[in-house]
């Protein structure tokens, strides 16, 4: 791979590599997009193989029944659009004839979350997670830099079965160099610390090292994991890492209902000795139209905003300096 440590690329770029690298290996592999294949980057594999590629238009139900059929028949499908409307326009298509039928197709939501930025609240997918997250049986990853998208769309093509795969067009630091090996439910530990357990997933993985430098200069050391597999989530390891620690945090680009932090929350609810849960994320409101860096900051998901936060979750007197 190609990508430098502290280099800010896009996962959606990851997944135009990897899709190349997939069509050369294995003559199984098929695409299909929704009339987005430029901004979704898979316009090079349709370059490549345009025997294998195919762009069914404005139509995300049809596509997914579409990838169904051509599943059922030996095929490994990719199917393609913005995470506003994969899951969200097919899920009864993806409920019943990926999910329940356990179809070997690739959801993969791209242009994921807050970070859409300008298209506003229509484009901004802040529910896709907890809409796959329900199905049983179904997959969801969501990688935390190109890295480990690519090494994620690799992953997804050799399970047997349904997977969620949510990328963003925000670039972000590369976090893990070309010694990384990504496995479904592992967790790599960011940071070690003995007082704050912070749980992030995609974009806000590089946030909470981010946040966790501005806790360690208030004297607060924090623990940070990356979670790219939100189901199945390895619960386990993630009562481990709370445990016995003064507060734990989940940190989304999602609602905070249904997401990470609901998946964490189920975990902490059942398991002793168990801090308490702060959730950030999208609190119970639609997005908005502005740029990426301005939506972060209106919604507190900068560090300094979250740092902020869980000071004053520690003490409320603390969040006010």
């Amino acid at each position: 791979m190609k990508w430098k440590l502290g280099e800010r690329v896009e996962t959606r770029d990851a997944y135009g590599e990897a899709l190349l690298a997939l069509g050369r290996r294995r003559q199984d592999i098929v695409v299909l997009d929704s009339d987005l294949q430029r901004s979704n980057k898979t316009y090079a594999f349709g370059q490549a193989h345009p025997e294998r590629f195919f762009d069914l238009g404005i139509a995300e139900a049809d596509m997914v029944c579409t990838a169904a059929g051509m599943a059922a028949t030996g095929f490994t499908v990719f199917a393609t659009s913005f995470a506003m409307f994969i899951p969200g326009r097919a899920y009864d298509q993806i409920r019943l004839q990926l999910g329940y039928a356990r179809e070997n197709v690739k959801i993969v939501g791209v242009s994921a979350g807050l970070t859409q930025g300008p298209d506003g609240a229509t484009h901004q997918s802040l529910d896709d997670v907890a809409l796959t997250r329900l199905l049983p049986d179904l997959t969801v990853l969501v990688p935390a830099d190109a890295t480990e998208a690519y090494q994620a769309v690799i992953t997804a093509a050799e399970i047997e079965g349904p997977v969620y795969l949510r990328l963003g067009r925000y670039p972000t630091p590369v976090l893990f160099g070309e010694d990384y090996r990504f496995a479904i439910g592992a967790m790599p530990l960011m940071r070690q610390g003995g007082d704050v357990t912070i749980f992030a997933t995609g974009i806000m993985t590089a946030l909470a090292l981010d946040t966790a430098e501005l806790l360690a200069s208030e004297g607060l050391e924090a623990t940070v994991l990356n979670v790219p597999t939100i189901k199945p989530l390895e619960r386990g390891t993630v009562a481990e890492a709370a445990r016995d620690r003064r507060l734990a945090v989940t940190m989304e680009e999602h609602w905070i209902s249904g997401g990470l932090g609901s998946a964490v929350a189920e975990v902490l609810s059942g398991a002793a000795s168990m801090p308490p849960l702060l959730r950030i994320g999208i609190d119970d409101q639609f997005g908005q139209s502005a740029t990426a860096d301005e939506l972060l900051k209106h919604y507190g998901l900068t560090p300094a905003q979250m740092a902020a936060s869980i000071l004053k979750k520690l003490d409320p007197a603390l969040g006010h300096r």
